[in-house]
């Protein structure tokens, strides 16, 4: 055999080596891809669940305590259908509940209302007192918690599947507030009072809506107001210096500093 007949046949099989090095190697490479995207799939899967589980595990709580403290409030003709709120078993529960807060329409928002120490506790806390990102409706901490501040301020978050603060959302058509314009505050002392809804808009966190204490009529006449000119629409209702009002807050889709409120002026108090 010559000696360019060597080298020629040397050369092949190094090229053959190099492309069997170079398969290896893609073999490799593909299965670490595929090892990675399984990954993945499985953490989002996971995550998902988990995601999943946690509604539920706070619609199924919020369902139960339901059922716990409320009675009446079908629609029925007679007082002893009138709704009722069973604080007493609540308090056995949570000793931070302050009220049980119902629109007009039930399936809205029907949930327990809490004050704790700080704004933070009940963000990812359930009534019961389980870590959920559902959380609690909790008042703001420096409100007292009769509900008698010119504004008192709620708290709770936009869940996903439709609970808790979700359809505050909704109020931004005019015509939900013409079908649901009122909502009703229960507190321990037996009361039930009644809220007219007035304004409902998306203000930023740090706005003039946020203002619960007030040095005197011309700052409360501001926030008024500010209020009405948030408002996705006119309600033609303009509270008056001596009412009291309840802001409703969440979250929004548009920003983390943007806030959704629905604003209810009290016209009612009955035992």
């Amino acid at each position: 055999m010559s000696r360019r007949e060597e080298e020629r046949r040397q050369d092949m099989r190094r090229r053959r080596r190099r492309r069997k090095k170079r398969s290896t190697a893609g073999r490799v490479i593909s299965a670490v891809i595929m090892l990675i995207a399984l990954g993945v799939f499985v953490f989002s899967a996971f995550r998902l669940y988990d995601i999943y589980t946690g509604y539920k595990d706070g619609e199924d709580e919020y369902d139960d305590l339901a059922e716990i403290a409320i009675s009446g409030g079908s629609g029925e003709e007679g007082e002893d259908n009138r709704f009722r709120v069973d604080f007493d078993a609540l308090r056995e529960i949570n000793p931070d509940v302050v009220a049980w807060l119902r629109f007009e329409e039930p399936s809205i928002i029907n949930y327990p209302v809490v004050q704790g120490e700080d704004n933070d506790k009940y963000l990812e806390v359930t009534f019961k007192g389980y870590e959920n990102t559902v959380g609690t409706l909790f008042v703001n901490v420096d409100n007292h918690p009769d509900f008698n501040d010119r504004n008192t301020i709620i708290y709770g978050h936009h869940m996903n599947n439709g609970t808790m603060f979700n359809t505050l959302e909704d109020y931004q058509d005019e015509t939900l507030w013409k079908e649901h314009p009122y909502f009703y505050i229960y507190t321990p002392d037996g009361m039930e009072h009644k809220y007219q809804i007035f304004a409902a808009g998306v203000v930023r966190d740090t706005s003039e809506a946020y203002t619960y204490q007030f040095a005197d009529d011309a700052s409360f006449q501001s926030f008024l107001d500010f209020s009405k000119s948030s408002s996705y629409y006119d309600t033609g209702i303009m509270p008056a210096m001596s009412d009291k009002i309840v802001t409703l807050s969440t979250c929004t889709k548009a920003s983390n500093s943007d806030r959704m409120i629905v604003q209810g002026v009290e016209i009612e108090v009955n035992p």
